[in-house]
């Protein structure tokens, strides 16, 4: 399945809707620290409710260290400052999709280490500054499994 990163996530609330949403798809969640919040706050675990348990999550100290366990897997940045859609792309199995902060977006020396065909980004109406993060984690994920088949889903033979 697909690896989702999150670099320097700030909001508990949307951390919690995407451990919920990788739990539902599948992909492992990897946060790069530092985190805007403490892994034992309230809003973190009432949006991931009951699935903490059922997801798998990695936590690394810095972008460094992530990119070191990823190896050799592609990483896909999505960012607003992307060059090419997120559906223009193939997606394969084990890509990593790298999500920014919600306030500040991937660190300049982290996009820098990002190719410019990998960057990718989501459509939006002019002049508005992005989507939630959460928001687009679904979107992005979402399309790359449904890309697969939706391989390894209770729906795949439907």
């Amino acid at each position: 399945m697909f690896h989702i990163a999150l670099y320097n996530p700030v909001m508990a609330a949307n951390a919690g809707n995407i451990i919920r949403l990788c739990a539902n798809n599948g992909c492992m969640l990897h946060m790069i620290e530092p985190l805007g919040f403490d892994f034992e706050e309230k809003k973190l675990r009432r949006a991931g409710l009951d699935y903490h348990d059922l997801s798998r999550v990695e936590r690394y100290p810095d972008y460094d260290s992530f990119k070191q366990a990823m190896g050799q897997r592609p990483i896909y940045a999505i960012t607003t400052k992307g060059t090419r859609g997120y559906t223009e792309v193939e997606f394969q199995p084990d890509d990593v999709l790298l999500f920014g902060s919600e306030t500040s977006g991937l660190a300049p020396d982290v996009m820098e280490q990002i190719p410019p065909e990998k960057r990718l980004r989501v459509p939006m109406m002019p002049n508005n500054r992005s989507l939630n993060l959460s928001n687009t984690v679904a979107l992005v994920s979402y399309e790359a499994w449904r890309q697969q088949g939706f391989l390894n889903s209770i729906d795949a033979s439907s």
